[in-house]
């Protein structure tokens, strides 16, 4: 009898242990192992039919699919990655391209069996006929021929319409509440559309001039789809979807169906119960409980809408980043790839000309995207100073004019600088380098994305402020990209720029340094027409200096016959470079001497007075620029000092300026600003070498 008893226990250990792990084997262990290695799968969710798919009160999204969703993904233990969209067009383009491995809810059509598998049909609902209901248009499609009928865009409606009712007019909305409007308004005769959808929208968003009309021979019988592509996943989602008993998917609509028609707090057993409470403890626990879901709603509303803000930001962020490696590997590939075609003994001296352009333009597109990503780094953690001085805006102007003009040129574009600042006026207090790069980005920015016309840069007061306006017949920015086009890390119009270069960096720079001096950048744009981009600064004017007219004329004297310039300098290419540039420069001949590092430029200099001007790099072995700049001062108070260096910002022009230092040019060293810097300086000096 024990042995009996015995036997039965076992029995019934061994099948409960096979009942409860029936779940688990419902997939083979290289289907499991398929799933682990496969963490990316993604559905694609359009939250937008309730009670089916929709976002709650808690800005979740939820629904009966939801649940039905969820349920998989407990048979299967294994999360799949939830994609939310708000356009369905976007969606079924992400299908089309391979970029979503399921959709949740989708309908069955021929054009769709192409490239998705059908599971799980859960639900039908007959497409049904809504007009306005002072016109009787009839019941039947076919009364609607000669009329203009609204679906959604891309619905598989839509396409069902379009095979079978070929008489009829259809155009389409963006979605089902769309349409309703447009019929509502009068825009359109009739709607089609699953009729519990139409009904739910016309009472939840009080259309309350529409009417079913009628239903019609289709039906909506929506599925959980899965890219056809993707055999093990097919074999997967339909192993589970057949798992899944008619109990279970009982359990899920139940349990809507009970939410949706008798919520806790209208069932009659709850009034029951609270009648045997004393009055004022129910107002007080109904006051409390109010108030507590008040606070519960706002602070998880903040929360999401942080959640979201800080995920669409890291999204930006990491796109940012790896955007960074192809705008840093064209220009690369541009330098390294011409400077070996350099080498070819057969190049042609046309040829060469044409490769070492390219190799400096390469060069430049470099250097900017640095540049931008320092600024807009520093910008980011408020490690950017405001400096005014006192500046000629026209000269910067001109500067800016000269300096993009060439640009301009090479794409066949006119460009127009209608200054309307006498030179009185333009002497202002300013961030000299701010305003420059703003306009630098604005200007550039024009010219980047203008393929024909002109660009205009024009100046002028209006009251207590400065305008600088820069108008473009460019291609304009669409309405729905206007809000993002200051925004860090995008590009406003993405299909467009993939064929411009840039980082998207640009215009943020921009009006985040506009933001810094006190002023702020608008702009109009009309799509094909152009774009007028304004900056808006405080004026702040400045009495014209009186100029020396005996200094302004020795400045204009002839440059001496011979300058000794100290190159200090540890790098040897720099040397070279820098030396080949002066001795070439026209109009001079230069002595040129070197240093290799601070503490030999100090003995150098304490041990010549014949020195004329000093070019001084910054990071250096045994003593630094700054250093050796302080002591040469010390020395020879009047040797001009020219930072050179490849420590290009703000806060490294305003140390190198404190250390001494008469000015500044950042590496790689652009000839074009080293002459203007170079002839300022010797000028002043010709008069006494002559003699």
């Amino acid at each position: 009898m024990a042995k009996k008893l015995l036997y039965i226990f076992c029995f019934l250990i061994v099948l409960i242990n096979s009942f409860s792990c029936s779940e688990s084997t419902i997939l083979s262990d290289k289907e499991k192992d398929w799933l682990q290695n496969n963490d990316s799968i993604s559905v694609g969710l359009f939250p937008y039919y309730a009670p089916y798919q929709f976002i709650n009160e808690n800005d979740k999204v939820d629904g009966i699919l939801i649940d039905y969703l969820s349920l998989i993904e407990n048979k299967l233990d294994h999360k799949f990655q939830r994609k939310l969209y708000t356009n369905w067009e976007q969606l079924l383009n992400d299908v089309k391209n391979n970029k979503i491995d399921i959709v949740l809810e989708i309908q069955q059509t021929n054009k769709r069996n192409t490239y998705l598998n059908f599971y799980s049909q859960l639900f039908e609902s007959r497409h049904a006929i809504v007009t306005q209901k002072n016109i009787d248009y009839g019941t039947n499609l076919k009364d609607y021929k000669g009329k203009v009928i609204t679906v959604p865009k891309d619905y598989g409606i839509y396409e069902i319409l379009k095979e079978h009712e070929k008489n009829l007019n259809i155009s389409t909305e963006i979605d089902d509440l769309s349409c309703l409007r447009k019929v509502s308004s009068g825009k359109y005769h009739a709607y089609i559309g699953p009729k519990a959808v139409a009904n739910y929208l016309i009472k939840t968003e009080n259309l309350d001039n529409l009417k079913i009309v009628s239903e019609t021979q289709y039906i909506y019988a929506p599925s959980l789809a899965v890219q056809k592509k993707n055999t093990k996943l097919n074999e997967i989602i339909s192993k589970t979807a057949s798992s899944i008993t008619d109990h279970e998917k009982e359990i899920v609509f139940d349990n809507w169906l009970y939410q949706a028609i008798v919520p806790f707090y209208k069932k009659t057993s709850f009034w029951i119960t609270l009648t045997g409470i004393i009055l004022l403890s129910l107002v007080i626990i109904l006051l409390l409980n109010r108030y507590l879901k008040y606070l519960i709603k706002q602070k998880t509303k903040e929360l999401n809408i942080a959640k979201e803000r800080a995920e669409e930001s890291n999204k930006l962020k990491t796109a940012f980043i790896h955007n960074i490696s192809h705008e840093v590997r064209t220009p690369m590939n541009g330098i390294i790839g011409f400077s070996e075609l350099l080498n070819d003994p057969e190049i042609t001296p046309n040829q060469q000309k044409e490769y070492s352009k390219i190799i400096i333009d390469s060069s430049n597109q470099l250097i900017n995207i640095i540049d931008d990503i320092i600024e807009i780094s520093k910008l980011e953690t408020n490690q950017v100073e405001v400096r005014f001085e006192e500046i000629n805006l026209n000269e910067v102007l001109q500067f800016l004019f000269s300096s993009f003009q060439s640009k301009a040129i090479s794409k066949n574009i006119a460009i127009h600088l209608n200054n309307k600042l006498t030179d009185d006026q333009s002497i202002i207090l300013m961030d000299k380098l701010k305003i420059n790069k703003i306009l630098q980005n604005l200007i550039d920015n024009a010219i980047k994305f203008t393929t024909k016309g002109m660009i205009e840069i024009s100046c002028e007061i209006e009251g207590d402020s400065l305008i600088i306006t820069i108008r473009d017949t460019g291609i304009g920015i669409k309405p729905k990209d206007q809000e993002l086009i200051f925004r860090n890390f995008s590009q406003s119009e993405k299909e467009v720029t993939k064929s411009y270069d840039g980082l998207g960096l640009g215009l943020s720079i921009a009006q985040k340094n506009a933001k810094l001096i006190g002023g702020d950048i608008s702009f109009a744009s009309m799509v094909n027409k152009g774009s007028i981009f304004t900056l808006t600064v405080p004026y702040h004017p400045i009495v014209t200096p009186q100029v020396d007219n005996h200094l302004a004329k020795e400045k204009t004297q002839d440059i001496p016959i011979k300058q000794v310039i100290l190159i200090v300098e540890d790098g040897d290419v720099n040397f070279l470079f820098l030396k080949t540039v002066l001795l070439k420069m026209k109009g001079y001949k230069f002595v040129i001497h070197r240093a290799e590092n601070g503490k030999e430029a100090v003995d150098i200099c304490k041990k010549n007075d014949y020195i004329d001007l000093v070019l001084m790099d910054i990071r250096m072995p045994i003593m630094d620029g700054y250093t050796a700049t302080k002591r040469i001062k010390k020395l020879r108070p009047r040797l001009p000092i020219i930072a050179q260096t490849a420590y290009s910002t703000e806060d490294d022009i305003q140390k190198a300026l404190d250390a001494g230092c008469d000015d500044f040019v950042s590496k790689p060293v652009d000839r074009k600003i080293l002459k203007p810097i170079i002839n300022k300086y010797f000028s002043v000096f010709s008069k006494s070498k002559l003699t």
